[in-house]
């Protein structure tokens, strides 16, 4: 551990456990939202309450913003996440341009988020490359200008399960990450509550070899924006750790370390020769380590309640209780409404287009004690969770 990291994580554990503690603190706390009851005998936070404290527990995180019903990472689906009850949007994935602007795309392969391939003048731009030691063939966006991007227009991802998104295809651009802190305060002032957004970076060890740092830029636009403080409304995450390390000496805000399955190594740790894997991770004295530089961690479902064989849910993992024991939050993800998505004693029937019984899945997560979870599909966790603080 070098000695930066070592002075860093002294100056900063007593802030982040503050922080955590208040998250932790807020308890039930829910905002009231327009056209939604409050579940009977929970507190309200205030609209203008400073930081995490005034967001409800367990916070509903718009994944990519409403895409359940909307292409993902436009502006038309994070404003229908909000429209749909979305305490915080993830907007969005950030990845570079060739000159260096950030812009919210899932992976900086966009053949298969954007109608670049229906583009003659882009033909040449297809090409294979290696992203995290994964063969990749398709376009990607630090081979393009902001100028050309803004050309495109986003598709539907998963058309099979979502056949009626496809009715929205091109007919949203790509955001800038600019574009979205600006969209944050009209939407903020609009709808007279601070809307909070929960941008990630994307693939960083890739982009700093490419010359592309990100946590560099991020941090300076954050800080044009007066959005790099404590209380700002913009959480950081990463499945790098080293980047959320890296942010936690350029900005002050909350920050979360995404953990893939267990048996998985971020990426930063395979270029480095770190041994560790996700399941060494989320060891108490893992979990005592991410506490020195990061709010909360984001583990994927399975790492709260994993699954049998047979894809119906086993007991769940002692991971909550041991993340909130060092003052971490825990943000899991995704929730889908879709059968293939849902834990097995959960789905009905076999259509991949279909919703099973998404309101029990999101009942037994939200009993393990989280404080929040990403979901597709805003209004169902919306609903989910006053049912269940109705008890």
């Amino acid at each position: 551990m070098d000695s930066d990291r070592v002075d860093e994580q002294t100056r900063t554990t007593a802030r982040r456990a503050l922080l955590g503690a208040a998250v932790l603190g807020a308890g039930g706390a829910v905002l009231g939202l327009p056209g939604t009851a409050q579940a009977a005998g929970t507190r309200t936070a205030a609209h203008g309450g400073r930081g995490l404290k005034g967001l409800p527990v367990p916070t509903i995180i718009g994944h990519r913003g409403a895409s359940g019903y909307r292409p993902e990472h436009t502006f038309g689906s994070y404003e229908l996440a909000l429209d749909l009850g979305a305490d915080v949007v993830e907007a969005g994935d950030l990845v570079p341009t060739r000159d260096g602007h950030l812009v919210c795309r899932h992976e900086p392969e966009i053949g298969g988020t954007t109608d670049v391939a229906s583009h003659p003048e882009f033909a040449g731009r297809r090409t294979t490359k290696v992203l995290d030691g994964v063969p990749t063939t398709g376009w990607f966006t630090e081979d393009f200008t902001l100028a050309e991007l803004k050309t495109l227009r986003a598709v539907e991802r998963i058309p099979a399960n979502r056949p009626h998104n496809t009715l929205y295809d091109g007919r949203w651009e790509i955001p800038t990450f600019e574009e979205v802190l600006k969209w944050q305060d009209e939407q903020t002032r609009r709808r007279g509550r601070q809307v909070w957004i929960y941008p990630e970076t994307k693939h960083p060890t890739y982009f700093r070899k490419l010359g592309l740092g990100l946590e560099e830029r991020v941090a300076k636009v954050l800080g044009k924006h007066g959005k790099d403080g404590r209380n700002a409304p913009v959480i950081l995450q990463s499945f790098e750790p080293t980047s959320i390390q890296r942010l936690n000496r350029l900005v002050d805000n909350p920050l979360v370390v995404l953990l893939a399955s267990a048996g998985s190594r971020p990426y930063d740790f395979v270029e480095t020769g770190d041994p560790r894997t996700v399941a060494d991770l989320i060891t108490p004295k893992g979990l005592r380590e991410i506490a020195g530089y990061a709010q909360g961690i984001g583990p994927t479902l399975d790492l709260v309640i994993p699954k049998n064989a047979d894809g119906t849910l086993a007991s769940p993992t002692t991971l909550v209780a041991d993340a909130h024991k060092v003052g971490l939050i825990l943000h899991p993800y995704t929730m889908r409404n879709e059968n293939p998505f849902l834990p097995a004693e959960y789905r009905k029937g076999a259509a991949a287009d279909a919703y099973g019984d998404a309101f029990g899945a999101f009942r037994t997560y939200f009993a393990t004690g989280i404080d929040g979870v990403f979901t597709d599909n805003a209004d169902t966790g919306v609903l989910a969770r006053a049912d269940f603080l109705a008890g």
